[in-house]
Order: C-alpha cells, then structure tokens, then sequence
C-alpha cells in the first residue's frame, strides 16, 4: 500500500556484492498497485562523498542526500513497482473453434470478467501506454471502452497469445477476432465481452492459444482457446474401369495450383 513505509537499515555491502530485495504482492481486488522500492547507501564509517560543485548541486536532485555542509550523505536508487493482479485461472474448459481445414468459421465467444474495479487508478489509454505490463512485447488487437454503469470509461486490451513463435507463425494468419459485444452487469459486478473468432485453417491441426484481457485500471484475465482443424472434404473420387487382367488402365485428371 503507498501509505506503508518498510525499512530494512544496517544491510552491509562489500564491493562487487549483490543485494536481492524479495518483493511481495497480496492482491485483494483486481486494479493496479503502484510502490516504490528506495535503496538508500552510505559509508560504513559515517564519511560523506565531497563533492566540488556542491553549490551548483540540484536541491531536487532525489538521487542523493545532502549533508550540511554540501557533502554528499548518501546516494539513492528508486525503484518504481507496478503491482498487476491477475485473475486466478479454475481450470477453465477451452473455448473450442473447430473447422474442416479448406473452409471458414465464425465464432462467438463470451468472456465475463470478474472483480472489475471501475475508475481505480485509471491510467491513460494512449496507443501501447496503455498496456500496463510493458516488459513484453503485445500485439494489442484493439482497445474496449466499456461506459455503461462505470462513473468513468474503463478501457481493455485484449490480444491472442500462443504458446511458441512457431504456433504463431502457423495460427496467426488463420485466425482472426474482434469485439462486437460488451456488457455491464450491475449486480454481479460482472463485465462480458463478446467476440467474434474467424478460423480459416489450411490443415489439419490442433493447437490452444490463451486470450488476454487487461484492463487499463488494473487486472488481467487469461481464457484458453483451443483451434481445431478435422481433415479436409475429398476434393474428387477417381474411378478407374479395368480393361483387362495383365492390362494397365489409365485415367488422366488436372491438379490447379491456387498459388504461383
């Protein structure tokens, strides 16, 4: 919580050596936490760090601390931290969009999204800014305002992630989604967004991929997907009339590349 203070004092390094800080995170609703981890270092034997230009020193500089006489006390490293909850996953049964390989389907699928918290910490929704957990690369499909009982807008993203590159690259450009349905729930506290998933698979296949929904005041919502792809329809039956024992036959038919 960003009202209270942790202090761990008397830690002592020597050169080269490393500190690790444990950070733990509790969450009891789904929005953002925002904290700030301050490593403040000073000489064991209680010296200051002259400094030439002590007069010339920035008094809003927050990476130091200044002593009296313009020394410089202690030196400060501030470390931002970004608390995201995320929505513990009950073995939830996969969404399944099956489809003969050659052909399309559409899809609706209902995600309801629980624990939303309307207007906390609402961070601005600016293009990638948004997305709140910016240490991986996302490639956001598109950004949801849901108005409709909120007192202020509140923003999704949301975008299929699959399991390895190689799944990627085989299901990325067979699959398709997009929102054409959101929903407020009063009562239940409950958000549902309806999409609509495209599947137009060239082969046989079977591969689950997870749809991420992130809310821009804080939370993020996992549902798994499984694609199905049966085998294909025949394209033709191919009858060959015996002419006669020992005889061959022989029946001639055109294949058509739909690609150079």
């Amino acid at each position: 919580h960003h009202n209270d203070l942790f202090y761990l004092t008397g830690t002592k390094l020597a050169p080269k050596q490393k500190l690790d800080i444990p950070v733990l995170f509790t969450p009891d609703t789904m929005k953002i936490y925002k904290a700030v981890v301050v490593i403040h270092v000073m000489r064991e034997n209680g010296e200051n760090w002259p400094y030439e230009d002590s007069a010339e020193l920035n008094k809003d500089l927050t990476s130091v601390t200044v002593a009296e006489n313009g020394e410089i006390q202690g030196i400060l490293w501030i470390y931002p931290v970004h608390g995201i909850p995320e929505a513990p996953q009950q073995k939830l049964v996969p969404a399944v969009v099956r489809c003969r390989a050659r052909q399309r389907v559409e899809r609706r699928v209902e995600m309801q999204l629980t624990g939303v918290v309307p207007g906390a910490n609402s961070m601005p929704a600016t293009g990638n800014s948004a997305m709140v957990n910016t240490d991986k690369p996302v490639n956001i499909q598109e950004v949801v305002q849901v108005t409709d009982g909120f007192s202020s807008t509140v923003e999704f993203l949301y975008e299929l992630q699959y399991q390895s590159h190689e799944i990627k690259s085989q299901l990325g450009a067979l699959v398709g989604m997009h929102l054409i349905q959101r929903e407020w729930h009063t009562e239940s506290k409950i958000v549902t967004l309806t999409f609509n998933i495209v599947f137009a698979p060239n082969k046989p296949m079977r591969n689950e991929a997870t749809l991420v929904v992130e809310c821009t005041t804080g939370g993020v919502w996992k549902f798994p997907v499984l694609f199905i792809a049966v085998e294909p329809e025949v394209d033709d039956v191919i009858n060959i009339e015996a002419v006669g024992l020992h005889e061959e036959s022989i029946v001639s038919f055109k294949l058509t590349s739909h690609t150079r």
